[in-house]
């Protein structure tokens, strides 16, 4: 009897591989997530908590007669929404998403239609991007970053070297890609439709796609690019700006200079914490797209560079996590979600100092943006529980 129990223990504790796309992965595999990850995420986070509350003061009182109007709004909808988001999203083995893509990608495209529905869709500042829910808004474009990303990857993962070919891989990828980003730039949101299209790319790129094929897609893109910024005076008005900010100080390059005058009065450590001057309706959007200036001004350059320095290596750790995954959706996955958050902040703050022209691209989990935020904390969870399952780089031979 003694001899059976021990056999029923050996067997019950016994690791059975498991397949997962084309490799082979055992339950003893999982191990605790990347702690030094959730550790930069988590600095991060409370940088945005209190710069929020420091810049949107003022534009919350004169707006709702309430200076912590915008940061109760962010910690109730977004913050709050988002740790829920994560820690279930970090609990969840990834590979559930394979399952879930298609049905949450058909979701957010119903979404999305539903923003031009008078009564269901809200229009603010001539753009249709919100559905209003009653108690808060919520805005699909966001959410469309995480699901076509999902999606993608499932995609990716079963065509495998498939991707290579023109009618197998490239035009499919093209064509739904040209769905979600088409929907989107006609709310019109550029910027979320730039992130979502330089992410999908980049994961099509690191699958395999054909170099020639990506060729194409990069020429056809600058063309309609070009058109975009063309079409819209606004959008023209910015890119001209950008190539010659000294114009029109009081009229079209009078957010750049803000920004930039803002920056440059922080300093090497700033004038203090809720000292900005800016942020009293000197700098447009001090509380979401030009919150990076006011963190400069107010805490200066060397803790601008540490900011910088916890995206930078957030980066580093997401694309570890990405070559150690466990499968190619994994992978995919991984290196989709860096690339968002990546890019958003690079491109946020190279804006602000102008190395890029302003395009209304949020600082990921510290400007303003409820929706954002708890989507991007929603896919941070995933990338979590991805570093649960990494396989372990095996010793190097001993000579």
């Amino acid at each position: 009897m003694n001899n059976l129990l021990r056999l029923y223990e050996s067997y019950r504790n016994m690791s059975l591989p498991v397949r997962r796309s084309n490799r082979i992965v055992s339950q003893r595999n999982w191990h605790a997530p990347d702690y030094v990850l959730l550790g930069v995420l988590g600095a991060i986070v409370v940088i945005g908590i209190v710069m929020l509350s420091s810049a949107s003061t003022v534009v919350g009182f004169e707006g709702f007669n309430d200076p912590n109007y915008y940061i109760k709004h962010q910690l109730l909808y977004g913050i709050l929404v988002g740790a829920v988001g994560f820690f279930v999203a970090s609990r969840l083995d990834y590979h559930i998403w394979d399952k879930l893509a298609f049905p949450l990608l058909v979701m957010t495209i119903i979404a999305l239609l539903l923003v031009f529905i008078p009564g269901i869709g809200l229009g603010l500042k001539g753009a249709n991007r919100w559905i209003n829910l009653g108690a808060f808004t919520f805005q699909p474009a966001e959410m469309a970053k995480l699901t076509f990303l999902l999606y993608l990857s499932s995609w990716l993962q079963k065509r495998g070297g498939g991707i290579k070919s023109f009618s197998y891989g490239f035009l499919p990828f093209v064509v739904i890609l040209s769905v979600l980003a088409g929907l989107i730039i006609l709310e019109p949101d550029f910027s979320t439709m730039l992130v979502l299209v330089f992410m999908s790319v980049a994961v099509f790129f690191v699958a395999g796609a054909n170099l020639v094929h990506m060729s194409w897609f990069g020429a056809i893109g600058a063309g309609l690019f070009l058109l975009i910024i063309k079409i819209a005076p606004y959008r023209a008005a910015r890119f001209t700006v950008f190539l010659h900010p000294e114009m029109d100080p009081q009229g079209i390059g009078y957010h750049i200079n803000q920004a930039l005058l803002a920056i440059g009065s922080g300093g090497l450590f700033g004038l203090g914490l809720g000292h900005s001057r800016q942020k009293y309706n000197y700098l447009p959007e001090a509380h979401s797209d030009s919150i990076f200036a006011i963190i400069s001004e107010e805490l200066g350059f060397i803790f601008s560079v540490v900011l910088i320095s916890l995206y930078l290596f957030l980066m580093v750790r997401g694309f570890r996590i990405a070559r150690r995954a466990p499968d190619n959706f994994g992978k995919y996955i991984a290196v989709g979600i860096t690339i968002w958050i990546t890019f958003q902040a690079v491109f946020n703050i190279a804006a602000m100092v102008g190395v890029v022209p302003i395009s209304g691209i949020p600082l990921p989990f510290i400007s303003h943006g409820s929706t954002a935020v708890a989507f991007s904390l929603i896919g941070m969870g995933i990338l979590a529980n991805i570093s649960k399952q990494t396989v372990t780089a095996p010793a190097p031979e001993r000579r």
